[in-house]
């Protein structure tokens, strides 16, 4: 039996895909989300620096300039609107020699033209008022106010679960294997079945370049590049205030050391351009994250790793974005291409690809009741009296399943229960926090485990840690009673 067709199809539930759909759900269409993971943000969004950049690196005139600083504006909105964990703590970008300096500059005339506000160029005195914990070396800086930290994934979750709750249909474990031209639109072959739409918005990551060759001429290639990075303990969180940045090369912005919004600090990453799609960490990466980490903040200590990992960015043969309809392919939106600044830069992309869909043919009639807001209710953040009432009215937030992060069972029910459940530990650890924290699991865990596999009726082979495949039991080993 053929599926009716869909006025959308985005391929893809990173930062980019989410920020797409969640400006789609803006308007009476039909909208349908393929996800080719077990659940959304699953990708390069969870595994990246969490910087919302400020904007002076790219160069004026191009996408990623102008797409930077507009989504830096707009992530601050919907961060305020969608209550996700955000702060506006500013970055530093380091000079060691005077060739340093000469960069420094450019990048603030960069900035300056790209319309970043507040930027300032600082001697070493000015540099270590800010951060007394910088190297001696340091000989000047850019400061950037504007720059922010993020939870990424939150981010990501919160624009997809809002995408839903305005009429989006989001489909995980669809991988989008084939597609073809039909009458009045496509064909696309998932790993769930067909999906017919009208337009499709390729938001693929990694695989953008392979979805676009299956309906249009090859355009352009998309190779990872895998960035490893150490993740500190809370008692490591406050030594640095701001982002700090090694003046950007060829590979990117370089290893950074910066606060998370949960109190850490991260410190990474570097960038092997051989990895392929491999997140694993590796001796040689982390001991070059940790030399060039010490070189601009010379007491960072490693010892309090809670965690290593590593993620993959998608990098194109083309300098800037990639954010065009494809040829020959009437309809068919890539965004591809979307390496740093993407987080930032994806509401900003998002309202691109709607443009060109509109420009397609595309009618976009605003919807009469546009949920624009979500809320996320964090126990810890509450007052004591608050928290007495909502136990009282909800007694499974009296019980602290997390203690490291203090989540409650009322928070992981309502994550189990959201308008995009959960399949794994890790998706339940996503959406509220639990086993973030200085134990990574090790006392939570179980606790989790039980609660996901009773609201969801897993039995406990069918239980994920977090891709597919990663099973946490395999079989029983005991008789009951032996």
């Amino acid at each position: 039996m053929m599926t009716s067709m869909v006025d959308v199809a985005v391929i893809g539930c990173g930062i980019v895909g989410a920020a797409t759909a969640y400006e789609l759900s803006r308007y009476d269409l039909s909208v349908t989300v393929l996800e080719a993971a077990n659940d959304v943000a699953d990708g390069t969004t969870k595994a990246n620096s969490a910087i919302l950049h400020a904007g002076y690196d790219p160069h004026p005139g191009t996408r990623m300039a102008a797409l930077n600083v507009e989504g830096a504006r707009l992530a601050k909105e919907l961060c305020a609107k969608l209550q996700v964990s955000y702060k506006q703590i500013g970055s530093l970008v380091l000079a060691f020699d005077e060739e340093d300096l000469v960069l420094v500059r450019e990048l603030y005339h960069r900035g300056a033209t790209n319309g970043v506000p507040g930027l300032q160029l600082l001697d070493a005195a000015g540099a270590h008022m800010l951060e007394p914990g910088l190297s001696d070396a340091v000989v000047g800086a850019l400061y950037a106010p504007s720059a922010a930290i993020v939870n990424p994934w939150e981010y990501a979750l919160a624009l997809a679960e809002t995408a839903v709750r305005n009429g989006v249909q989001m489909r995980c474990r669809s991988e989008v294997t084939a597609i073809r031209k039909i009458e009045g639109g496509y064909e696309l072959q998932t790993a769930s079945g067909p999906c017919r739409a009208r337009r499709i918005v390729n938001a693929a990551g990694i695989r953008a370049a392979a979805v676009h060759d299956m309906i249009a001429p090859h355009a352009f290639s998309i190779h990872c590049a895998r960035g490893e990075y150490y993740l500190l303990d809370k008692g490591e969180g406050s030594r640095v205030g701001h982002v700090i940045f090694q003046c950007p090369n060829r590979d990117g912005k370089g290893v950074l050391v910066a606060p998370t919004v949960h109190g850490n600090l991260i410190v990474g990453p570097n960038a092997d351009e051989n990895s392929g799609e491999s997140v694993a960490n590796t001796a040689s990466g982390l001991a070059y994250v940790a030399k060039m980490a010490h070189k601009s903040v010379p007491t960072v200590d490693l010892r309090a790793s809670i965690r290593n990992f590593a993620g993959v960015r998608a990098l194109s043969d083309q300098e800037d974005f990639i954010i065009q309809e494809a040829k020959s392919a009437p309809g068919f939106i890539d965004l591809a291409g979307i390496k740093s600044p993407g987080l930032t830069a994806a509401p900003a992309i998002a309202r691109e690809a709607v443009a060109l869909l509109e420009q397609s043919g595309l009618a976009l009639k605003s919807k009469a009741y546009f949920i624009d807001t979500r809320e996320h209710l964090c126990f810890k953040d509450l007052s004591a009296q608050e928290k007495q009432e909502l136990i009282e009215r909800e007694p499974a937030y009296g019980r602290v399943i997390c203690r490291c992060e203090t989540i409650t069972e009322g928070e992981i029910l309502a994550a189990i229960h959201s308008s995009i459940p959960p399949c794994s530990i890790d998706g339940v650890k996503r959406r509220c926090n639990a086993g973030m924290g200085r134990c990574q699991g090790g006392f939570c865990g179980p606790r989790v485990a039980a609660l996901l596999m009773r609201e969801q009726k897993l039995s406990p082979t069918q239980l994920l840690q977090d891709k597919d495949g990663s099973f946490v039991l395999t079989g029983q080993t005991k008789l009951e009673g032996n």
